[in-house]
């Protein structure tokens, strides 16, 4: 066992000399290099030591492996960054099963607070569901709280064990527990293959002309591609505007957001990524003659919401900074860090934070979001409306009348939201047409748009259709302006409160 701790000693040492220690850290500006390496070896020593003191007095004999995890997962987990993890042998797998673009689960994208405590346990928080799977498919909302997995409360355990208990064997169950506001809700769902989805287009009716949509839903090194895809699908001579659908889009490849953001944006900066490490500054600008000119001066609205972030969010923040798009919708999620992973071995590594990106005015949105120019916000659920929701979803009541009617058009399912209206009073009927739309559509897939129901999106519409895009855009606040007038604001609040006192 001797043998095994000094083994064990002796990466923990080479991991953090190799990584911490490594040329690029020399280059930071609080320490030195050799402070640096003088610091990690006495922490070396001590964790050498404490391995050493476990091995020879523990009262079981320790387990080595375990206590290399746990050394590595208590290290990053200190960070205090949600996204710099040691990734275990499950977790591992699951980064690879993603970046080969398939896996067995249930398709949502996930988030978890550093901390918990007993006022604000750290639940497991749904950033967005893919489309077309089995989460999506089970009406699982942005914003929702995952609060058991199996029976297992999620504040308990980390995102990684979460992860793997979402993955796993596809057909298999899985009974996930959901919170959303003060509704609770269990949902029974069966392992499916995840394929990572990327693009959806297609046109809107807009009186004489059409409207081309695009829903992003996930930027993949496919994106690209499949965006000139749709660019090229759009019939030009009628198209009166563009809407790129960014709601839910967790994120991705910043290579494939740049090269999306190119179609649109002739030249400057698209993004730039900033560090304490020289070589992780770095400024992805437009490429002349990338753009796709027949949509060049066409009006663009982009939709976002609090599903909207990482790489949605720099497209969205590239769009609005260079006057080319105006923002609808809901302030963005407000993740603005750039993350590498880097393995330990065959098995297991780590995830961890490099650098934070900024839009091309200069402002980084890391846990502040990008606002909408123009918010539109869908109603906010009553506490008696809540009460019937959970009524509703515990009874399962549209899912057995469905099932029972097949093929219901849309006339089929208002007339069955009357009907359901007359017991859920507090519940509006555009709601629950859209919940019964949603178990219709479960076997023949998501629908691009549904204009019923989607109150964002008939925002967008309206402004192509009705109102003066080139004024909105033109006059729209880059993001920069718009964190130089809050903090002239704060200091405007700041000032005069200093006054009252003085008085």
């Amino acid at each position: 066992m001797k043998k095994l701790a000094k083994f064990i000693s002796s990466v923990l040492g080479f991991v953090v000399l190799s990584i911490f220690a490594s040329q690029c850290f020399a280059q930071s500006q609080s320490k030195t290099a050799d402070q640096q390496k003088s610091q990690i070896s006495k922490y070396v020593q001590s964790i050498y030591g404490i391995l050493d003191l476990l091995q020879e007095y523990y009262v079981d004999e320790p387990d080595m492996e375990a206590l290399y995890h746990g050394a590595l997962k208590g290290m990053l987990e200190a960070a205090g960054d949600p996204y710099t993890t040691y990734l275990d042998a499950d977790a591992f797998r699951g980064i690879t099963d993603t970046t080969e673009g398939s896996f067995g689960g249930v398709g949502l994208s996930i988030s978890k607070p550093y901390e918990s405590t007993p006022d604000k346990p750290a639940f497991v928080e749904v950033v967005s569901p893919i489309e077309d799977t089995p989460g999506f498919k089970a009406g699982i909302q942005a914003g929702d709280l995952i609060v058991t997995v199996d029976g297992v409360d999620t504040s308990t355990i980390s995102m990684d064990d979460v992860l793997s208990k979402l993955r796993g064997k596809v057909g298999e169950d899985v009974e996930v527990g959901f919170r959303r506001g003060n509704i609770d809700f269990t949902k029974v769902l069966t392992r499916a293959l995840i394929e990572v989805p990327t693009v959806k287009f297609g046109t809107i009716p807009s009186g004489k002309k059409q409207i081309g949509y695009m829903k992003l839903i996930q930027f993949t090194p496919l994106t690209a591609e499949r965006v000139q895809d749709a660019l090229d699908s759009f019939d030009y001579s009628k198209t009166s505007g563009i809407i790129i659908d960014l709601r839910n889009n967790p994120g991705g490849l910043i290579s494939s957001v740049v090269d999306v953001a190119n179609k649109f944006i002739d030249d400057g900066p698209i993004v730039s990524t900033k560090s304490r490490v020289k070589f992780e500054n770095s400024v992805y600008s437009a490429t002349k003659g990338k753009t796709f000119g027949k949509a060049k001066g066409i009006p663009i609205i982009v939709l976002i919401n609090k599903g909207s972030a990482s790489a949605s969010e720099i497209l969205s923040g590239a769009l609005k900074d260079n006057h080319l798009a105006y923002l609808v919708g809901q302030r963005s999620y407000g993740k603005g860090s750039v993350q590498q992973v880097i393995p330990l071995s065959a098995t297991d590594g780590i995830k961890v934070t490099m650098a934070r990106y900024y839009t091309p005015s200069d402002v980084c949105i890391d846990k502040i979001g990008i606002p909408p120019d123009r918010e539109v916000l869908f109603p906010k659920i009553e506490e008696e409306a809540e009460k019937q929701y959970t009524e509703l979803y515990k009874k399962n009541e549209i899912e057995k009348y469905v099932s029972a009617h097949k093929n219901m058009s849309e006339k089929d399912i208002a007339s069955y939201a009357k009907v359901l209206r007359k017991t859920y009073t507090e519940i509006d009927e555009a709601s629950l047409r859209k919940l019964v739309r949603n178990e219709v559509t479960k076997t023949s897939g998501a629908m691009l748009y549904d204009l019923d129901y989607d109150i964002q999106l008939r925002e967008a519409i309206k402004i192509l259709e009705k109102e003066n895009f080139a004024s909105l855009v033109k006059n729209a606040k880059t993001l920069k302006q718009l964190q130089d007038a809050a903090q002239l604001e704060e200091k405007k609040e700041e000032s005069n409160s200093k006054y009252i006192d003085a008085k």
